[in-house]
């Protein structure tokens, strides 16, 4: 009753506050807080509703356009503070630029690697849900299931048009591809950099890679042991219902960093052509660019270092800089500044098996990609919306990568369209981001996943590293995380004394949920089935992959 009352006192119908509240179903967590505020919330439902709808009016009843660019493998600190560039020994004046410019939401939560993270934005839901929180280079056989619903799919219905461009990562079966799970049109590498710029041929003779190749094969038996990047599928094309084709790669062709290079510079290529594309038309649009660089393992067609850094990676970032500056000047150009979202965020922490060539190490945190430390998956992270979302302005209060799912949603008036029969990890950060409040924030814990494991809880300033399998929950590590980032000092006994239970339970709600609404497998299929132009290379070592995995079968 309270909140029918407060959605008409304040203009706004009572279903959109039950639709915001009631019909997603969450975790445990986010009921807790819900009992504590809601009352709140309610009124805080109304407020953005009425900011939404003023926006709206103004843009002749149209929701923002809405961009994503989402960055490999970027620690936290790295981008947007041109202190911390120097201490680096490197620039990126365009971001720190759209950062003045931007929110910075300091306390984001990613996944520990590439594909969960991307899974949790696409999907609004812990990759364990579905079996996508591992991260596979070659071929595999399996990927997103074409029965999650999408941040494009929700968007798409609520009258979007949609685009992708760049790295995708999240399967090499058919159902799993971009134009075939919400986006109009696509165009993606099926793998990621571990193909594309860490087993290629130069890389090999670079010594990137050992044990592939350049060596004599006389006591080799097993001829399909190794893949061969160049046989496997690179990168695809293709409409939604239409056909999807392999781009830039003939019979025979090898792929090397001269391929890279290109595909790079076509990904942003695509991209500006795609923003005008889309400005053009008559419906509010979605692009993601998602770029491959930084990550780059070789110094071939490199004329030297770029910076004082020098690092292989730090220098790409520097080019992909100048990249999104190109990007940024055209939204101006094309006047769509003042009614487009502009997200832009890491995926993960450094590729530390990379440092220190790379260029990068951890800086402010601990850890990095696969660690489930606060460096593994603790990004810098940015949304700009001119009018409507403070400029150099940040917010404290925790985030996961999820929560884009379904904020980014509401901003679009789209949350009609996010499933209701499963549960829904991302919750609703409007409130507090366009109110730059962190006490309007829904959220203040995370569970921190390694595949399909928990390792960490993270509740308000206090982190827990899970014990592991046998070890006694005595020896369990707590840490506060704004006195100690880099968890060296545990407080393990201070707050395990008090604590220990309270995070126990966390954990054993959050588990009673999975039991009530249970995770589900991966979709598994045929590898680049519906391809046209598949090459015979690739054909061959499909072939080869089923011969392995039939042998289980034996």
């Amino acid at each position: 009753m309270r909140h029918i009352i407060l959605a008409t006192v304040l203009g706004t119908s009572a279903s959109a506050v039950v639709a915001q509240n009631a019909s997603i179903l969450h975790d445990s967590e986010y009921y807790i807080l819900e009992a504590q505020h809601a009352e709140q919330w309610a009124e805080d439902d109304a407020a953005v509703d009425a900011l939404l709808a003023e926006f709206r009016a103004k843009n002749d009843g149209k929701p923002p356009n809405i961009i994503s660019v989402l960055i490999d493998d970027i620690g936290f600190g790295d981008l947007g503070i041109p202190e911390l560039n120097a201490v680096r020994g490197y620039e990126t004046p365009n971001i720190n630029d759209f950062s003045d410019q931007a929110m910075r939401m300091v306390r984001m939560y990613t996944e520990p690697s590439c594909t969960p993270t991307r899974v949790a934005q696409m999907t609004g839901r812990l990759p364990v849900r579905m079996g996508m929180g591992d991260t596979t280079v070659d071929i595999a056989g399996f990927g997103l299931p074409s029965a999650e619903v999408t941040l494009a799919e929700v968007l798409k219905d609520a009258g979007y048009a949609t685009s992708h461009v760049g790295k995708w990562h999240m399967g090499d079966i058919a159902e799993s591809w971009a134009m075939n799970q919400g986006f109009d049109y696509a165009q993606h590498a099926i793998h990621q950099q571990g193909q594309l710029t860490i087993f290629h041929d130069d890389a090999i003779r670079e010594q990137v890679s050992v044990g592939i190749a350049d060596f004599d094969p006389v006591y080799t038996l097993d001829d399909l042991f190794r893949p061969d990047a160049s046989a496997m599928m690179t990168v695809i094309e293709g409409e939604s219902g239409g056909p999807i084709r392999e781009i830039r790669m003939e019979p025979g062709e090898r792929w090397n960093a001269e391929k890279y290079d290109e595909m790079n510079q076509a990904f942003q290529d695509k991209t500006l052509s795609e923003l005008k594309r889309l400005a053009s038309g008559k419906d509010p649009f979605f692009l993601q660019y998602w770029p491959m660089i930084p990550l780059d393992n070789t110094r071939a067609g490199r004329d030297g270092p770029d910076s004082p850094n020098g690092g292989l990676y730090v220098d790409k970032m520097q080019l992909l800089d100048t990249w999104l500056g190109d990007l940024f000047a055209e939204v101006d150009t094309l006047g769509l500044t003042e009614n487009t979202i502009i997200v832009v965020m890491g995926d993960n922490g450094h590729f530390t098996k990379y440092s220190p060539q790379s260029g990068y190490s951890p800086m402010i945190f601990r850890g990095g990609k696969g660690d489930t430390t606060e460096g593994g998956v603790r990004v810098d992270a940015f949304i700009r919306w001119p009018g409507m979302i403070g400029a150099d302005s940040m917010i404290n209060n925790i985030i996961h990568v999820s929560d884009l799912y379904t904020t980014l949603s509401r901003f679009a008036g789209a949350e009609g369209g996010i499933p209701t029969d499963r549960l829904v990890d991302g919750v609703d950060q409007s409130a507090s981001i366009l109110f730059e409040d962190e006490s309007k924030g829904r959220r203040d814990s995370v569970i921190i996943y390694s595949i399909d494991s928990p390792k960490a809880i993270v509740k308000d300033k206090l982190r827990l590293n899970l014990p592991a399998a046998g070890e006694s929950a005595i020896l369990a590590e707590f840490y506060d995380i704004y006195r100690d980032t880099h968890e060296k000092y545990p407080v393990s006994t201070e707050v395990g004394a008090w604590g220990g239970q309270e995070f126990v339970r966390i954990l054993g709600r959050h588990l009673a949920r999975k039991e009530k609404y249970p995770d589900t497998p991966p979709a598994y299929g045929p590898p680049y089935e519906g391809i046209e132009n598949i090459r015979p290379e690739t054909a061959a070592a499909v072939e080869a992959f089923n011969i392995k995995r039939a042998s289980v079968q034996k």
